[in-house]
């Protein structure tokens, strides 16, 4: 129910709220069991993919914070001690600061858009001793608090108690073991509903009573520190659930009636997934969140007693609750408050507690979970986010993509799951003292410089993205992510890439009998060889099948490297593989046959001796200059060999330059600049031919949106990565500025010794230009952030953050599936190179091998390409590649997908018109001559033809005349 009419019904019968009672269960507990396997029938990857939708109309968009980590003034105003004060130096003897801070946290407020504050009372600072008189500056403070929140029409969520029990109970009475603590809490809470009540709508007992009970008083991991072991972690539990039940119980009989607000307690959990999809998996996942979650949702939320399987394994220790005590639990909350984060769902969760499973970030898995185990509640999450270093000052990417992640999660358990979530909060407001990991890590929406005197208080690129993600109430579809209708231009180029083709004939000369009737092997005869011949292409009998099976994906180009280490040994043209030349020179033959144009490039790096021949590779490789002239030889023997009947090119083939010394990537520019003029010069004329380098070309985004300095890293990134190769040859025939300034920068500080080399200026003009189209390579897209948070993601070389959106689908090897960014790839090129011809020359992504219906590859081909049909709505590209990886003698469901797209040249909708697209003739060199002159060979073959009749009618007339005369 929408909260407003709640509300109204709430208002409007106070005398039904008289004898309001605990709702009754409605289902048996244990029937989260399913959600498992339920998540698991899914389909994917459609259920992964981020959803674009908005949450309900008036939903609860707020943030949170703990007194004791940010209020601070310990000691101000006659506040008494809690368990936490002396625990840690410095603690949170100052935080943020909060307590004389609170316009200024009520104006971040204000700043955000939000509709919620959720907040804890420090019942030291109310009570200093835990009980007595009240302290007349601590009522005020609190009262001062919820006015300024209702004048910027933010929503109070309270809590009563957030870990900071007044030191004084814990001393005088043992704290939560005390049997005595419920009805002082009691006490606490009655003070607390009378004079805050009126403006207080949600209120939460307690926070996370798993981590009080056994860190508090079991492992004595955090304050008291009390190292009982399980049987007294086991008794604070028990106390921690009656002094709850007491205080629902006295709102719900004394002050709901006239305050019309709703009680809850804030449970924390994990959410863990069975190492193996087996039934025993599956229950020791439903134990581990029993144990921590159902310890005390299942007694509330059911039936009053603890979840059975931890009766069943812990016997005596778990103290029992009495059927009056059960009775009195049993139903003892408005609304599910759920607590899901790093520190209270992970870090604190002790190992033995997994049950041997996998812990995981899935929140609508839990969230599922809770619904289908707890009757279907309406669920509050009053704390979620993760946490960035405490050296990340205001760019929190990771931070902000977790949030993110997150926030999606619940989207999708509301819009796909049915399930009644009516508000989120963030934690934290602001950075603060986080607990047992102390200013270590940060987790506010703003940034507290803890240094200043007046706590500078700033907003993170986290508070800018979430007041956009309130303004928007969520992530509503946008026009860029919708997929389009339309067609391709008709010589648009289809393709698939393999990376190298290579067979061995059967040459071997000997002659053989096979031994039909005992070995069943083939014998050699000695003395005998079969005769020699020339080569023919039948004996490559590999070929036909690697052909047709090209035919049925009706690609019209197929793109493949040559190898050079095979083709010249010894590097040099002393000795000449003819057998595999002559292979190739068949292989390209057969695909013009077929109507297939091959696209070949001369080199493409190897793990093996980059791909040389192991003469150049032993003596420096593209490091020695001679390597230069060595791959100019090769590339004339190619052009002399193939080019007749290869009309595309490719010098380099994805140099990676992640592997490239500066010197080597100069060598390697000489060498393609070298090879291209060579084409110009001596083969274009007759051959009629294209060529070109292939630049692997993967996007670069910034992390965060708003940050200048993520925008400076993803330029710089780009500039090394292509522009290092690509801005000599399609641009000022140097290297970039961007990576001379970088490297000045960087040596002038004396760490490192990086040398660029210069190009002459006849070199200049020897490598600018040298190209007749941009081929590129375009596989995933990363983020990149300025802020070092992972040591093991950052370039120190390039001071650049790799991270991940985890809401990005990615690949069994973790490669993003991004298809926005290879459109954005295109825009970018196209700003820098202007109107220059495209080739896609490989994109593709790795899918589950043990899967055979590929269907993340089916999704990445789909969208992939209907990216670029957007890019090519603006940007006017000419020709795309979509090659994929491999060819299988087997059709994959994606490859029929694909041969779907090429036959209808694009997405037609049936409002597009239709298209006749001439069919091009097979590109033969043989048939070319005859095609380029029809009108010649008409009238040779009319001459012919006269000529033939002519000489019939001189023999028929001659012979006439020889009967005449006899």
């Amino acid at each position: 129910m929408p909260a407003p009419r709640r509300l109204l019904l709430l208002l409007l019968a106070p005398p039904l709220l008289l004898l309001a009672s605990p709702p009754p269960a409605l289902g048996a507990p244990g029937q989260g069991a399913g959600t498992w396997a339920r998540f698991a029938r899914l389909p994917y990857p459609e259920d992964e993919l981020f959803l674009h939708d908005t949450f309900p109309d008036g939903f609860l968009w707020g943030a949170g914070s703990a007194a004791y980590q940010s209020e601070g003034a310990w000691r101000q105003d006659g506040k008494g001690a809690s368990v936490w004060d002396g625990w840690a130096a410095p603690g949170g003897d100052v935080a943020s600061d909060s307590y004389n801070n609170q316009f200024r946290d009520a104006e971040g407020l204000r700043r955000l858009g939000l509709r919620h504050y959720r907040f804890s009372l420090a019942w030291a600072r109310l009570l200093p001793n835990g009980t007595g008189a009240p302290s007349a500056a601590g009522l005020e403070h609190y009262a001062r608090l919820l006015r300024r929140l209702r004048a910027r029409g933010v929503e109070p969520v309270v809590t009563l108690y957030h870990w900071d029990l007044p030191r004084a109970l814990q001393r005088a009475l043992g704290g939560w073991a005390s049997p005595a603590l419920p009805d002082l809490f009691r006490a606490y809470a009655e003070l607390c509903f009378r004079h805050f009540g009126a403006h207080v709508r949600y209120w939460l007992t307690m926070d996370n009573p798993y981590v009080v009970a056994w860190h508090g008083y079991a492992t004595g991991r955090l304050p008291p520190g009390v190292r009982g072991g399980a049987a007294m972690g086991y008794r604070a539990a028990r106390h921690l659930l009656q002094a709850h039940a007491k205080v629902w119980h006295l709102y719900n009989d004394h002050f709901r009636p006239t305050q019309g607000g709703e009680v809850s307690i804030a449970l924390s959990s994990h959410w863990i997934k069975p190492q193996y999809m087996s039934e025993q998996n599956i229950k020791e996942c439903q134990k581990s969140l029993d144990f921590v979650l159902g310890w005390f949702a299942k007694p509330i939320f059911i039936d009053g007693d603890y979840p059975e399987s931890m009766k069943s394994n812990l016997s005596s220790l778990l103290p029992e609750f009495s059927e009056a005590e059960k009775k009195y639990i049993k139903g003892t909350a408005d609304f599910f408050a759920l607590s899901f984060g790093a520190t209270l769902s992970f870090q604190l969760l002790d190992s033995h507690m997994k049950f041997q499973q996998v812990e995981s970030l899935s929140l609508r898995q839990l969230l599922f979970w809770i619904n289908s185990e707890y009757n279907h509640p309406k669920i509050f999450i009053v704390e979620n986010s993760w946490f960035v270093s405490g050296s990340t000052k205001r760019d929190d990417a990771k931070y902000m993509y977790y949030l993110k992640k997150f926030i999606m999660e619940t989207l999708k358990a509301i819009r796909y799951d049915g399930i009644d979530v009516f508000g989120y909060t963030v934690w934290s407001l602001m950075d603060g003292f986080e607990w047992h990991r102390g200013y270590s890590i940060r987790r506010g929406l703003y940034y507290v410089d803890f240094e200043s005197h007046d706590k500078k208080f700033m907003p993170k690129s986290s508070a800018l993205f979430y007041q956009k993600l309130i303004e928007k109430n969520g992530f509503p579809p946008l026009p860029e992510n919708q997929p389009i209708a339309g067609m391709f231009p008709c010589n648009f180029a289809w393709g698939i890439k393999k990376q190298l083709i290579c067979s061995s004939p059967f040459l071997d000369p000997n002659v053989y009998l096979w031994d039909v009737h005992q070995t069943k092997k083939l014998i050699k005869v000695d003395g005998i060889l079969a005769p020699k011949r020339k080569r023919h292409c039948v004996d490559f009998a590999a070929i036909r099948l690697q052909i047709s099976l090209l035919q049925e994906t009706h690609v019209t180009h197929f793109h493949f490297s040559l190898k050079w280490s095979l083709i010249l040994p010894l590097g040099n043209l002393s000795l000449i593989n003819h057998t595999l030349l002559h292979y190739y020179q068949c292989f390209v033959s057969e695909l013009l046959r077929v109507n297939i144009t091959p696209v070949v490039a001369l080199w493409q790096p190897m793990a093996e001796n980059q791909g040389l021949p192991l003469s150049l590779a032993k003596y420096g490789a593209w490091e020695n200059t001679e390597t230069i002239q060595a791959f100019v030889e090769y590339a004339r023997l190619c052009f002399k060999n193939l080019g007749h009947r290869v009309k595309f090119w490719i010098t380099m083939n994805e140099p990676y330059v992640r592997n490239l010394t500066y010197t080597a990537g100069h060598n390697l520019l000489k060498a393609h600049a070298k090879a291209w003029h060579l084409y110009d010069k001596e083969f274009r004329r007759s051959q009629k031919g294209k060529i070109s380098i292939a630049l692997q070309a993967d996007w670069a985004e910034p992390a965060c949106p708003f940050s200048k300095n993520d925008q400076e890293v993803a330029d710089r990134l780009l500039e090394f990565d292509i522009g290092w190769l690509a801005e000599p040859i399609f641009g000022n025939g140097d290297y970039p500025r961007v990576m001379r300034e970088w490297l000045h920068q960087r040596n002038s500080v004396d760490l490192y010794n990086f040398h660029l080399p210069y190009f002459s200026e006849e070199e200049k003009k020897l490598i600018q230009g040298s190209y007749d189209f941009f081929a590129l390579s375009h596989y995933t897209t990363i983020l990149v952030d300025w802020e070092k948070e992972d040591p093991l993601k950052y370039d120190h070389y390039l001071e650049v953050q790799m991270i991940n959106d985890i809401t990005w689908l990615n690949s069994p090897s973790r490669t993003a599936v991004v298809p926005w960014g290879l459109r954005k790839l295109l825009k970018w090129i196209k700003s820098k190179y202007g109107d220059v011809p495209i080739y896609i020359v490989a994109n593709g992504i790795d899918d589950d091998q043990n899967v055979v219906h590929d269907k993340l590859r089916i999704y990445y081909i789909q969208n992939y390409i209907n990216e670029v049909l957007k890019g090519k709505e603006f940007l006017e590209f000419s020709v795309y590649n979509p090659f994929s990886t491999e060819i299988h003698s087997y059709e994959a469901p994606s490859m029929k997908h694909y041969r779907e797209i090429i036959d209808n040249n694009g997405f037609p909708s049936p409002e597009t018109p239709e298209r006749w697209c001439p069919e091009e003739l097979a590109l033969c060199p043989e048939c070319s001559f005859f095609r380029t002159r029809k009108s010649l060979l008409a009238f040779i073959s009319f001459i012919f033809f006269a000529f033939i009749v002519t000489i019939f009618f001189i023999i028929y007339h001659s012979r006439r005349d020889e009967r005449r005369y006899k």
